[in-house]
């Protein structure tokens, strides 16, 4: 690697703006804001809705004539 050229990698603090939750990583930056993170994200909380899927399954099985 040549010298002098790279940005300074350091641990930096990620915050979330959402739940305020607060973890260190490594970055060039010395803070990271998010809007989510993995503590309050419905995908990985487990509170994840399927509702569009829900209304699909009911058309089809409307116009095929199933219950």
């Amino acid at each position: 690697m040549k010298k002098d050229i790279h940005p300074k990698y350091q641990k930096c603090k990620v915050i979330c703006t959402s739940c305020g939750a607060e973890f260190e990583t490594g970055s060039t930056k010395s803070e990271i804001r998010v809007d989510t993170c993995s503590n309050c994200h419905p995908f990985y909380t487990g509170r994840q809705r399927f509702a569009a899927a829900a209304g699909r399954i009911e058309k089809f099985n409307k116009k095929y004539g199933l219950k």
